[in-house]
């Protein structure tokens, strides 16, 4: 038979077994359910993608769940922040969306859960990736948040889905049945790829908030869904000769009260939990993004993202290499900024070695973490003020550069907000160009400017490039002609500002060719 005949007839399989299982939660929980029969899988690197809908990170620890806490352990596990409005709302739809195709909100589309605005054609799920670039592989999806299959958004490409409807028929009994299949698939056939979705923790939130017993109790059922799943991989007769990679991820958080979809820390909580081949045990990175879901199977899997993918991600145990990085042992508690809990250790005006702050022209006193450029991390920043586009800072990792006369004039000050971020010198000899790549957000307001100037040979600094309006946070790139007789050149981040915005640099590269 014919592999495309095959995905039919597997395809209509499921379906039909999909129908006979949504009649309800006890009888879903307890009727049998034939796993359908998937294409013999090709690949000894295999991959299995666990989504817990709306599970807060942070309650883990007050829970049982020893498979996930042994997966911490033995796996790398990064936690991060997501967007607010008026990138996404801190919903399912946007969440999983970013998960499932590697890019953020600004290029799926999703920004809530209508789907209006879907850009799946262009950023498919990866799923729907691998069946365009290794079609031979043999993938399965599950999932009982119907939307993510009528959307498109985790299942297309998949040789078999079992899709059921937890909105109608409840989550528990379905996220049984799920797991119930995922587990005769992985003990008694050979899958490469599988995406299997667990919805009760997000329905515990709502009813009962992230801070109740009921919460905690549908994170240790999941757990032992994970459990279940993890012992019947290391049950398969072939488990010696294949490498497993394990995922385990979620959209948003929840409130302590319950409930998401805006800007609060606790909904913006998310996470990648991985463990597998050339993945580090124990590891917890602080530039790991949500976006890093979907990179992270390609590369267990030994597939090389076409740039023209334009993804977001990049595997979990790829760090990053920017130079702001080194500054963790800087960091600092509060100091001004009094609606920061006092156990975030985020900021430091300690710049990188070979670079500098210059703050000669600026005013005086002022919020003390934001006087001049400073480094901060996501967190202790995007804490600072909420719902002023701070947590639209999405592409930047770890710790990064910030400019922000609008907090450092929130305390009485004198002057203006005039403050330079210097680079070191990077040699360009012999060359006839050099690029300045960085990420950046900024906000442009009033009289406020943002200048990019370059200092060829410890020269007068000349303008490259300056700001006068928006860019939420996207990737620059600017390229100079080499003067001639320029051994090296400096760049210079200059910015001014009266209880304007902010200004954020990150990633910054320099490459002379």
């Amino acid at each position: 038979m014919s592999r495309s005949l095959s995905r039919r007839s597997v395809l209509a399989t499921t379906a039909a077994a999909a129908t006979a299982a949504a009649v309800g939660p006890l009888a879903t929980a307890t009727a049998a359910h034939a796993a359908p029969t998937l294409p013999d899988g090709t690949s000894k690197d295999k991959v299995l993608v666990v989504g817990m809908d709306g599970l807060r990170h942070d309650v883990i620890a007050a829970a049982k769940a020893p498979h996930l806490k042994s997966l911490m352990a033995n796996g790398t596990y990064g936690t991060s922040l997501l967007y607010a409005d008026p990138m996404a709302a801190t919903s399912s739809g946007p969440g999983w969306s970013t998960i499932s195709t590697g890019v953020w909100p600004d290029k799926h589309g999703v920004k809530e859960n209508s789907f209006a605005g879907k850009n799946y054609g262009k950023y498919p799920g990866f799923l729907a990736r691998l069946a365009q670039v290794r079609p031979q592989l043999s993938t399965y999806a599950a999932v009982d948040w119907k939307p993510l299959d009528a959307q498109g958004t985790v299942t297309p490409g998949a040789d078999a889905k079992l899709v059921l409807d937890g909105d109608a028929d409840g989550y528990t009994g379905h996220d049984a049945t799920i797991a119930a299949e995922t587990e005769s698939i992985l003990r008694n056939q050979n899958p490469d790829v599988l995406f299997v979705y667990f919805g009760q923790t997000d329905i515990a939130g709502h009813n009962s908030g992230a801070a109740s017993a009921a919460y905690r109790a549908a994170i240790d059922v999941q757990d032992g869904y994970l459990g279940r799943l993890l012992t019947a991989i290391r049950a398969r007769p072939s488990y010696a000769t294949e490498r497993w990679t394990v995922i385990v991820t979620t959209d948003h958080g929840h409130t302590d009260s319950g409930g998401h979809g805006g800007s609060a820390i606790e909904e913006r909580r998310t996470f990648v939990l991985a463990q597998g081949p050339g993945i580090a045990a124990g590891a917890r990175p602080a530039d790991t993004r949500l976006v890093d879901v979907a990179a992270t199977v390609y590369r267990q899997l030994g597939i090389v993202p076409d740039p023209a993918w334009g993804l977001d991600g990049k595997p979990i145990q790829e760090r990053s290499t920017d130079p702001f990085e080194a500054l963790y042992p800087a960091l600092a508690g509060r100091t001004d900024e009094t609606g920061i809990p006092a156990g975030i250790l985020g900021w430091t005006r300690t710049a990188p070695s070979g670079w500098s702050v210059v703050n000669s022209a600026m005013g005086t006193g002022g919020v003390a973490e934001w006087r001049g450029w400073s480094f901060a991390t996501d967190e202790f920043w995007s804490r600072s003020q909420r719902d002023q586009s701070r947590e639209l800072n999405v592409r930047s990792r770890g710790i990064f550069a910030v400019a922000d006369s609008d907090e450092w004039d929130d305390k009485a000050s004198s002057g203006p907000y005039d403050s330079t971020l210097v680079t070191p010198a990077y040699a360009v000899g012999g060359t006839s160009t050099v690029t300045l790549g960085f990420t950046t957000l900024y906000r442009q307001e009033g009289s406020q400017s943002a200048r990019v100037l370059a200092s060829w040979n410890g020269g007068t600094p000349v303008e490259v490039k300056r700001y006068t309006s928006d860019v939420i946070s996207q990737p620059q790139a600017l390229t100079l002609d080499v003067p001639a007789g320029a051994a090296n050149v400096s760049f210079r981040f200059h910015y001014t500002g009266s209880n304007n915005w902010y200004w954020v640099i990150d990633g910054v590269k320099v490459t002379a060719v």
